[in-house]
């Protein structure tokens, strides 16, 4: 999946998440208890956790993996939750005290796509920060497009709906957006059945931090390749800090620029071959 297309998938997910947590939202109502507090919060943790699921499941349709992106999906709907659960009596909160103007409530928001966001550096190979900042911003963006379509909107049923769309859609966007702009190493993989596919690896790269197991298991692998060719850990990527080395611990080899290796270590443009897929290492100085 290339970069374009990922940020498409996980707009468009977030999108759907929107949509349905207006749905839910709407079947219970704001008030469904005496406790108003308690409402607001049951209320946010099922629209961050709606949001956060289809956002999660971003990455196992990148994969074309049903258990990939459900391990992904739940932890992200976790987090969602939590951050919904505190974004929505924040929002309320703050919208009441100061007077309620609209603006206040888009505070609240950007932390429940802070959270969000810190799921895609749990689940992936971002850094945790990277993710958190991407859902931050989008959370802050589509908490403004969301009450900007509530006042843009006659019916009030309709402004919301837009404006949830509106904010999965920006949380989505922008996690995957500012994930890849400050990436400092990443696979893309060039050949094979996963073709255009792209991993990140910055969480790896620390030395002494952990290693990245290269596989077609999703629960084996940090890093999972759709290919029946490659073991269910084929291979395994250790950080030195300013760079990799790989590892071949399959049976059929991996092959670096054409060669076998068993461990060598890795620079920028080179090309790694298991099984029938292809992939190209990339770095940023």
């Amino acid at each position: 999946m290339s970069r374009l297309m990922r940020f498409y998938t996980y707009g468009l997910l977030g999108a759907i998440g929107g949509l349905i947590g207006w749905q839910i939202s709407n079947i219970l109502g704001l008030s469904f208890t005496d406790n108003l507090f308690l409402s607001e919060v049951t209320i946010g943790a099922l629209l961050g956790g709606v949001i956060g699921l289809f956002i999660g499941f971003g990455e196992g349709f990148a994969a074309q993996n049903f258990l990939f992106g459900l391990r992904k999906a739940l932890l992200s709907a976790l987090l969602g939750a939590l951050g919904g659960a505190i974004a929505l009596p924040i929002a309320e909160g703050v919208f009441l005290s100061i007077g309620g103007p609209a603006w206040s409530r888009p505070i609240g928001w950007a932390i429940f796509g802070l959270l969000t966001g810190l799921s895609a550096g749990f689940t992936g190979g971002a850094q945790l920060w990277k993710g958190g900042l991407g859902g931050l911003i989008g959370g802050a963006l589509g908490g403004t497009l969301l009450e900007g379509s509530r006042q843009m909107f006659s019916d009030p049923l309709m402004g919301k709906a837009a404006g949830l769309m509106l904010l999965g859609l920006a949380v989505g966007v922008f996690i995957a957006l500012i994930v890849f702009m400050l990436s400092r190493a990443w696979l893309e993989v060039v050949g094979g059945k996963m073709k255009g596919m792209e991993f990140i690896l910055d969480k790896f790269l620390a030395k002494g931090g952990p290693s990245a197991a290269i596989g077609s298991s999703p629960l084996k692998s940090d890093i999972v390749i759709a290919d029946p060719d490659i073991a269910p850990q084929h291979a395994i990527l250790t950080g030195e800090g300013t760079y990799f080395t790989l590892k071949d611990i399959s049976m059929t080899g991996t092959y670096l620029d054409g060669k076998k290796i068993e461990i060598s270590r890795l620079r920028a443009n080179q090309r790694i071959r298991m099984g029938k897929s292809e992939m190209v290492y990339h770095e940023k100085r």
